[in-house]
């Protein structure tokens, strides 16, 4: 009997270990699914966040360029905003200024639509008339610009080319144009400028550039550069430009502006040659009004006297300063002293196909 109860604790004991084992069992198996639920379920979420992460980041990376985008248009809007405050400014500052103009005009008296209306009657006839001088001038010259009568009413033929362009005409206004001997020079030099500017030999100068700007074409253009040591053009604010000859009134200030001249100082046919490089587009013909052969290059000699070899020296390193291919007419008024002055002259007129003339002293 108890034997018997002590098999059946026996059993009893491992009953309950097998259940209990059992029970264990399943809890482990539990918990080894619910980890492996959470382990899936982690790796889902990680998945999906790290998928989201990259689509932010994604974003950022445009939105920092858009950024950038934004910022260079801003500073281009700016800059365009700077720039139309200033034509802003500009055309508010244009604007007062008319306004200002147009008041002061009207103080004068000026009626706004007559003188408008005046002003292109004005304009029309001008131009009226220049088209008429234009079409009544032949393409190579021949009927003159404006009117020149010597004395006794004298036409000479003379073989001058006349012809051309741009024509350059220089005029010696040293002091030895003053007369042809060197005693007549020092006497007027010491008299009133008045009487300079009476002298005979230099009234023939300055009627010989009349008679020679009446001559030519009235298509063409012109300028007329003075020289003793300096060398510019006769009218003032005219370097390097060329002037019409259609405009009748340049011209005669042109020749008033001559006459106010006092024939002095030394002569430099290589600054005058030099001056003509300044012309553009370069001349086509070119008229030298002088009496000898130069005294100084570019700058002054070193003793008070000079000799003949050496002016012959200065003249022929100044001709290497003239425009190539151009016509070059001498008109010489010679000084005694000076015997290779024609001689020279004359051959710068053959070579370059230009005219040589020594004129006789009613001349033009």
């Amino acid at each position: 009997m108890g034997r018997r109860k002590q098999r059946d604790f026996t059993t009893f004991n491992l009953s309950f270990l097998d259940i209990m084992s059992c029970g264990f069992g399943a809890v482990v198996l539990v918990f080894l699914i619910i980890d492996h639920s959470m382990a899936v379920h982690s790796r889902d979420l990680n998945r999906d966040l790290l998928s989201e992460v990259s689509f932010l980041e994604e974003e950022v990376t445009e939105g920092e360029a858009g950024l950038v985008r934004l910022r260079n248009t801003l500073s281009d809007l700016d800059l365009q905003m700077v720039e139309a405050q200033g034509r802003a400014t500009r055309i508010t500052e244009d604007i007062d200024e008319y306004e200002a103009l147009i008041q002061s005009l009207r103080a004068d008296g000026f009626t706004e639509q007559d003188d408008i209306e005046q002003l292109k009657a004005e304009i029309q006839s001008l131009e009226s008339e220049v088209k008429k001088l234009r079409d009544s001038a032949p393409d190579d010259g021949g009927n003159s610009a404006r009117t020149f009568i010597g004395e006794g009413n004298r036409q000479y033929l003379t073989g001058l080319n006349l012809g051309g362009r741009r024509i350059a005409i220089l005029l010696d206004v040293s002091s030895s144009m003053l007369a042809d001997r060197l005693v007549n020079i020092i006497r007027l030099r010491n008299m009133g400028e008045d009487v300079q500017r009476r002298a005979d030999k230099w009234t023939r100068a300055l009627n010989t550039v009349d008679w020679l700007t009446a001559q030519l074409p009235v298509n063409a253009e012109y300028q007329v550069i003075t020289f003793n040591t300096q060398a510019g053009p006769a009218l003032v604010d005219t370097a390097g430009k060329w002037l019409e000859v259609a405009d009748q009134a340049q011209l005669e200030n042109l020749s008033r502006e001559l006459r106010r001249i006092v024939p002095e100082g030394g002569t430099s046919l290589e600054n005058a040659f030099l001056a003509l490089q300044q012309l553009s587009p370069a001349p086509d013909n070119i008229f030298l009004i002088t009496d000898g052969l130069p005294t100084q290059g570019t700058t002054p000699p070193r003793g008070s006297r000079i000799s003949g070899r050496e002016r012959q020296k200065l003249y022929r390193e100044a001709i290497r300063q003239l425009p190539g291919n151009v016509p070059v007419n001498v008109i010489l008024a010679p000084m005694e002293g000076d015997p290779m002055a024609a001689a020279e002259f004359w051959q710068l007129a053959q070579v370059t196909q230009g005219s040589f003339l020594s004129p006789s002293k009613d001349w033009p």
